[in-house]
């Protein structure tokens, strides 16, 4: 059963990547989440290492980095707000698949809305972007973000 016994989320999931988009997302989640009394949590998965075991662990370390950089900017965004304005939140990365990420995450979390930015890859077109997929879940209410 869907009904927790809320008139609105309780925990909102923003998927973000360093892109325009993604940052837009978490701005959003980060108003509904102050809105609602929310708890938001903004998760990065970082791009799996292949090919061979130098380029693979460059990658990594790539990630690693974007990671903490993402982190510094949510702590930065949030020394900004007013304290009596400040949302719960919780930062979580982990290597890995994006969507597969986000819905296990989802589901371990118990999200009540999933928000992500649009797509800016041409590529997305053909295999589907991340948010698409997320829409075709049909799991949580998904609100794609331009």
């Amino acid at each position: 059963m869907f009904e927790l016994g809320t008139d609105g989320p309780l925990v909102i999931l923003a998927g973000i990547d360093g892109s325009e988009s993604s940052m837009r997302a978490g701005a959003y989640a980060a108003g509904l989440a102050r809105r609602q009394g929310a708890k938001l949590v903004l998760a990065y998965f970082r791009p799996l290492g292949m090919g061979n075991p130098q380029a693979g662990a460059a990658m990594a370390q790539l990630g690693l980095e974007n990671a903490a950089d993402l982190e510094r900017q949510i702590r930065d965004g949030v020394e900004r707000v007013p304290p009596g304005q400040r949302v719960r939140w919780e930062f979580y990365t982990a290597e890995g698949d994006p969507y597969r990420g986000l819905i296990e995450l989802a589901d371990r979390i118990r999200a009540d809305a999933v928000v992500i930015g649009a797509s800016e890859s041409a590529g997305h077109r053909f295999l589907g972007s991340v948010a698409v997929r997320l829409v075709k879940a049909g799991r949580w209410p998904v609100t794609v973000v331009p």
